[in-house]
């Protein structure tokens, strides 16, 4: 159910990690909790991030949430269509990204999780 071409946090978040940045969304498990999404908060593009610190807002019918980033690195995309269509994370949210990130360095840790680590997590 999770895609195998990505990494998972624990608050729900995935990260794909290309050649030269990585893209971060959230996951389908934590879509179908906040129910309808009809707003995102982006941060600004060069805005530098750490693993795990808080990158924005989503925000749906039922709860506001925090975004965590999965890590570290800088913002070099947000996605802007998510202004218009907020709902696009519900409709496919493995595949809408919600920024992207050059990373500082190769991505090994530990506090992330594998799909099938994550498929368990979530169960």
């Amino acid at each position: 159910m999770y895609p195998a071409d990505r990494q998972y946090t624990r608050d729900h978040e995935w990260v794909r990690v290309g050649e030269a940045e990585a893209a971060v969304g959230i996951t389908d498990f934590a879509q179908r909790q906040l129910g309808d999404v009809v707003f995102v908060e982006l941060p600004e593009v060069g805005r530098r991030v750490k693993q795990g610190d808080v990158f924005g807002t989503i925000e749906s019918v039922k709860a506001v949430s925090e975004l965590f980033s999965p890590i570290s690195g800088e913002v070099v995309a947000v996605n802007d269509d998510l202004g218009l269509h907020p709902d696009s994370i519900n409709k496919t949210p493995h595949d809408t990204w919600i920024v992207r990130i050059r990373p500082d360095g190769p991505e090994a840790d530990a506090a992330l999780l594998d799909a099938a680590a994550y498929g368990d997590l979530v169960q």
